[in-house]
């Protein structure tokens, strides 16, 4: 910079001051004020014995969170994409038979990183609003013989849930590798990776692990690590001595590479990228608060959470999206009222007036159906009541005839059933 350049203090903007929202849409969603103080803890060196130690605690607690003995359970640095981005591209190679059952938009990403890194893809889909019955997965399964069954868990674009148990038996008799996308699920519903039978999972952080976005707990089986592994080649910088290469293509990222990440994470500590220290602080504390309190009293609160706010909504008399039998426990998707007119001047004044966020969705349901996310920290009583009685006055502002209170009292009612 020049010494005769010359910077006031109007254009160096003003301090992060950002206004105070409670965050009901898809995610991301409010953080736990035990994340945000852990992540003002101090740097450590990426090899400090004390930061590799947080590394292997890290490891344990996602082993927990994930219900598995994988050993490769760690963090892919970026947001929840990058973790599903490194599972499928270093699981599929060019050429590789790929199945993807799509409910809905993020059944279509997978489609489209699968794509990018050369794999061979067949897709079934269905109805947005509705899921696979697991039997006609499997007979796609034994059909095609993929290399990779891609599937996500939880898509809040329709704000349905996959089952998944089931399909590992299939799975093992084709020699196809399970993937699962558990962004929105994890720590919120049930997901079982060992009880299920799952290869290979991604999530992130910024939904009912109620963490920042930014870094991407996965979890490998043994028989995804060994076909990782089976493309294991390293950087020519930080190759050891004696080393060959493995005989399968190599891995198309570098940063996503998941042979090399494995290393990272091992006591070898080859070192691919400097660990995202302050992420790492917040995929730990997540992780804690949500063991803390357990696996199964976290589920039982996202779903009485969920019940009341539905409970609420059918008594305002709105009508809930999707088949009732596979909603998502902590995504909720309500169609937008015709008398309404705009659903967008809706959200707007909920957000403007109240400072609740809540979302809109994609492709052929935008403008038709609102989404509401009950995730983690989000997941209280008070929220819920907050949401409904705001949600109640927008309603009548826009010409929406809706009985004062209704939402209100029938929540209540679900939390007062709940505790009898």
């Amino acid at each position: 910079m020049s010494s005769k350049t010359v910077i006031s203090n109007q254009d160096l903007f003003g301090e992060l001051d950002p206004s105070p929202r409670l965050l009901m849409g898809p995610g991301p969603v409010d953080v736990y004020p035990r994340v945000l103080r852990a992540m003002s803890a101090p740097m450590l060196g990426q090899f400090d014995p004390e930061f590799t130690g947080y590394m292997n605690e890290v490891m344990e607690l996602y082993r927990r969170v994930y219900q598995t003995r994988n050993h490769w359970t760690l963090l892919v640095n970026g947001t929840a994409r990058s973790g599903i981005e490194a599972c499928l591209g270093s699981l599929v190679s060019p050429g590789d038979k790929v199945l993807v059952p799509r409910f809905g938009r993020f059944g279509h990403l997978l489609t489209e990183i699968c794509g990018r890194v050369g794999g061979e893809i067949h897709t079934i889909d269905t109805e947005w609003g509705s899921v696979f019955p697991v039997e006609q997965i499997a007979d796609e399964v034994r059909r095609g013989q993929p290399k990779v069954l891609a599937m996500v868990h939880g898509d809040t674009s329709t704000t349905m849930a996959q089952p998944l148990a089931g399909l590992a038996e299939t799975c093992l008799e084709t020699g196809t590798l399970f993937f699962a996308d558990a962004t929105a699920t994890l720590g919120g519903m049930p997901f079982n990776v060992d009880g299920w039978g799952i290869d290979a999972a991604a999530a992130g952080l910024q939904k009912c692990m109620s963490g920042p976005p930014g870094t991407s707990p996965v979890t490998l089986s043994d028989r995804a690590a060994k076909a990782v592994n089976r493309r294991k080649h390293i950087e020519v910088g930080i190759r050891p001595d004696g080393y060959v290469g493995a005989a399968g293509p190599p891995i198309s990222s570098n940063y996503l590479d998941l042979g090399m990440l494995m290393d990272y994470w091992s006591p070898k500590r080859l070192n691919h990228h400097t660990e995202s220290t302050s992420m790492l602080y917040a995929a730990r504390e997540c992780a804690r608060v949500v063991l803390e309190e357990g696996l199964e009293a976290s589920f039982e609160r996202h779903a009485l959470s969920n019940r009341a706010l539905r409970a609420g909504l059918i008594a305002m008399g709105l009508e809930l999206f999707g088949d009732p039998d596979n909603r998502m426990v902590n995504v909720t998707g309500v169609m937008i009222p015709k008398a309404c007119g705009n659903g967008e001047k809706v959200r707007a004044e909920m957000l403007d007036d109240f400072g609740i966020e809540i979302g809109t969705s994609f492709g052929h349901l935008a403008g038709k159906i609102w989404r509401i996310g009950v995730m983690g920290n989000v997941c209280r009583k008070p929220n819920i009541l907050r949401c409904l009685a705001s949600l109640e006055v927008v309603l009548r502002r826009n010409g929406y005839d809706v009985r004062s209170n209704s939402g209100v009292d029938a929540a209540y009612d679900a939390y007062s059933g709940a505790a009898n």
